[in-house]
């Protein structure tokens, strides 16, 4: 497990919306994370689209996410 430093204003957004998510802050920024990966790999899909390929897959790796 590493250390990402993030500014205290991004954690507090994380924060928030971990809470209204349901979610651990740690599973949040993890989600958004993956969500960003994926859209930018796949800048024609949709943010619907993006969460379906992760729904569709158990926590894919950036190795996995690249090669689709």
């Amino acid at each position: 497990m590493g250390i990402v430093k993030i500014s205290e204003e991004l954690h507090d957004e994380i924060r928030l919306a971990s809470s209204a998510m349901a979610r651990s802050i740690n599973a949040q920024a993890e989600f958004w994370i993956r969500v960003g990966m994926l859209a930018e790999l796949n800048p024609q899909l949709s943010y619907n689209q993006l969460t379906k390929k992760l729904l569709r897959e158990q926590a894919p790796t950036l190795e996995e996410l690249a090669r689709e």
